[in-house]
């Protein structure tokens, strides 16, 4: 037997029609650390993992109010991103041995947050020495999404102008990181100015505030054009990765991206809008969902080449690797409770070690 983490019903859906509640149970109310089966081995290339720590980001908690795009039979275990030790292998699963420290997502099935978690061993990746796992359980979440996002769909070349929204959140911090490690310039936006602490320690060259109104809206694009302009790009972004949606993307977000350049959906934070066709077309822009499991899954080779540069960058000191909340797997769903109630940022982890405590590391 071991410990996982349990979801037993969607907190904002009714049980019996599935239709929205007029109100939203806490997540503290659907969540729950249990005792289930240890998984064991099904397929050769299997690998088995003691977690030492698992991601939590703000998908898991709209994913257990039943609000996510994939919505998991009930009861379930989240968690996409674990990071731990090998304790065993199935045969075809080459170049993994017991005992070797990894990283490991699991995109479709989840279950990471759990004392151990079955993978395939394609979707399982050596650490670099000197990394603590607790710094490594979020790569999949954040460092994947944003580095699909930048390089696959974004084609992000040196010099290039990159707008980063939701830019304290995991996404958001990872996108600055690696479009600095590729050599663009990066604007990040916070919704709230005490949040611009955060991508600012990542690297964005100037930081702005786009509140939550049309007034701050309409400030944020016309301090965005400043930015552009004294950053030496003028027409505005070539790539604008949005986490937020919401009216941000209308009132502001297709006025600063240059004509002909990409605005990168990943996620929705603000809630979802209807994007007018006709503001796209006057603006010339491409607008591109962004899910890099689809593209992990058809192009594996390519996949495994992007995270291993992203663990290059991470080993030679491109990108900082950070966990910046840390909690024991008895106060897990105090991280859960942190992207409730929008104060989730950077890298958040649950640790499955034995005496794991509540931490907070420096940015």
């Amino acid at each position: 037997m071991m410990r996982a983490v349990r979801c037993r019903r969607f907190a904002a859906l009714d049980e019996a029609t599935g239709g929205l509640l007029p109100e939203k149970l806490p997540l503290r109310s659907v969540l729950s650390l249990e005792s289930i089966p240890r998984p064991t081995l099904e397929g050769d290339d299997d690998v088995l993992i003691r977690t030492q720590h698992a991601g939590v980001q703000y998908p898991d908690a709209l994913q257990a109010q039943g609000l996510y795009q994939h919505r998991p039979p009930l009861p379930y275990t989240p968690g996409l991103d674990v990071a731990g030790t090998v304790v065993d292998a199935g045969p075809a699963a080459t170049g993994l041995s017991v005992g070797d420290r990894v990283c490991a997502q699991s995109p479709l099935a989840l279950g990471c947050l759990a004392e151990y978690v079955r993978v395939s061993s394609r979707d399982v990746f050596l650490l670099p020495p000197g990394l603590d796992t607790s710094q490594c359980a979020n790569i999949g979440r954040n460092y994947f999404a944003a580095y699909h996002s930048l390089k696959v769909i974004g084609s992000v070349k040196s010099g290039d102008l990159v707008l980063v929204d939701g830019a304290s959140g995991g996404v958001g911090m990872a996108s600055i990181e690696l479009a600095k490690a590729m050599g663009a310039k990066v604007v990040a936006g916070v919704s709230r100015e005490e949040k611009a602490q955060y991508p600012t320690a990542a690297g964005a060259d100037v930081v702005l505030c786009y509140g939550r109104d049309k007034t701050s809206h309409k400030k944020f694009k016309a301090d965005f054009k400043n930015a552009s302009e004294e950053l030496g790009h003028p027409s505005g972004a070539d790539l604008v990765i949005d986490v937020v949606q919401g009216k941000l993307f209308e009132d502001a977000l297709l006025s600063c991206v240059r004509p002909l350049g990409t605005i990168c959906l990943v996620g929705f934070t603000a809630g979802q809008k209807r994007i007018r066709p006709g503001l796209v077309l006057v603006k010339e822009a491409c607008i591109v969902g962004s899910l890099w499991g689809r593209w992990a899954r058809e192009h594996p080779d390519g996949h495994r080449e992007n995270v291993k540069e992203l663990l290059q960058f991470l080993e030679t000191g491109k990108i900082q690797a950070r966990a910046d909340r840390i909690f024991p797997a008895d106060k897990f769903v105090d991280a859960f409770e942190l992207f409730e109630k929008n104060e989730g940022r950077g890298n958040t982890a649950v640790s499955f070690k034995e005496g794991g405590s509540t931490g907070l590391s420096k940015l």
